[in-house]
């Protein structure tokens, strides 16, 4: 028997302490490895950076107490003396994996999480609070680095430089706009320029390897009439929790919730359910919902809808403006779980590998 809730009746109220238990890998990352890792012998740059990774892991065991003050008196290069290690390269080549694996390989405390996850962190707490709150960690994680919005690339700088000087080691890793494919470089150059001081301390290396996104955006399955859902939805999810909403009433809740605590208003859902799925036309709407796409696959909960098609989920516009980026992540990510819930879907290419 299937168990049903609603997301839109959902407001958690969260503590520092519970945010802060959430920057652990997903659970698709979740027993991940640098053995488990597995380099394409013909881009000797993937093994290479397991080399650099877990070199860099090495020198996590106790955390400096001078920060960069030390660092930047040192005229030493390698790994071991820098404030950081900073991953460049295209979609699906494996970052996410190998930046779990250090988070793995180092003890704690440690912090692993999206760059808009630290963003939504620093708007929950403040940045002062979310300086104090992180600058007792060994180790900080930041996944997917962003330089679509130069505000928040700014706050990140600021943030890690503080991290950093407070003798945190920080590694990062770049996710390069859909535009620049082919130039992986684009993303460590603009990273190296916003984050000014810490440039020189940051080991970047560039990783090749295929672009899932070179394949283009997946086709999602063809959404199912409102008259089936109810059957789809019990015979695909029996005895689960599942959270059923109106697309149009849900959008409208998600403005209610600050985008951190979306982890909490996942919890013990197993499933959703969204009925009369519309195109999102405002951008501050559809950036929230990007935030709840990037948590439902953290959680890999599969997803069963009637409306419109999940790649019109987003106007045309979006998908080739600024912040396409994000978009195309969200759609692949939620056609991914939305064959999830159709057993018979033919198989498509992962939204995401790292």
């Amino acid at each position: 028997m299937v168990q049903v809730e609603q997301l839109s009746t959902r407001r958690p109220a969260v503590s520092v302490e519970e945010l802060l238990k959430g920057f652990v890998p997903s659970p698709r990352f979740g027993e991940v490895s640098f053995a488990t890792y597995r380099p394409d012998p013909a881009q000797p740059s993937q093994a290479q950076a397991v080399q650099m990774l877990e070199e860099f892991g090495a020198t996590v065991a106790t955390k400096p107490v001078t920060g960069l003050r030390k660092l930047f008196g040192s005229k030493a290069k390698t790994p071991a003396a820098r404030a950081g290690i900073y991953l460049d390269g295209g979609f699906g080549v494996g970052k996410t994996h190998l930046l779990s694996s250090l988070w793995h390989q180092v003890e704690g405390p440690k912090a692993i999480g999206t760059f808009v996850e630290y963003t939504n962190l620093v708007g929950a707490l403040s940045f002062r609070k979310t300086v104090e709150a992180l600058s007792s960690y060994k180790l900080v994680c930041i996944d997917e680095f962003e330089l679509d919005d130069p505000g928040d690339t700014v706050l990140m700088s600021r943030l890690m430089r503080e991290l950093a000087d407070a003798g945190v080691k920080l590694a990062a890793t770049s996710n390069t706009l859909p535009g620049s494919l082919g130039d992986g470089r684009f993303a460590a150059v603009d990273f190296q320029r916003e984050i000014q001081v810490l440039a020189e301390q940051f080991e970047i290396l560039h990783i090749d390897g295929e672009d899932f996104r070179h394949r283009g955006l997946p086709t999602p399955p063809a959404p199912i009439a409102n008259s089936d859902l109810d059957a789809t939805m019990r015979r695909e999810f029996a005895d689960k929790t599942v959270a059923v909403d109106d697309f149009g009433i849900l959008v409208e809740h998600l403005a209610g919730v600050h985008p951190s605590r979306y982890r909490q208003m996942l919890e013990g859902v197993d499933a959703v359910v969204w009925r009369n799925v519309h195109t999102i036309t405002e951008q501050s709407v559809a950036l929230r919902f990007v935030v709840l796409a990037d948590r439902l696959y953290d959680k890999d909960v599969p997803i069963l809808a009637s409306g419109v098609s999940l790649d019109a989920l987003f106007t045309p516009e979006m998908m080739s403006g600024g912040y396409q980026k994000k978009y195309f992540r969200a759609v692949s990510r939620l056609t991914a779980l939305a064959r999830e819930a159709q057993a018979d879907a033919p198989e498509t290419v992962p939204a995401s590998v790292g």
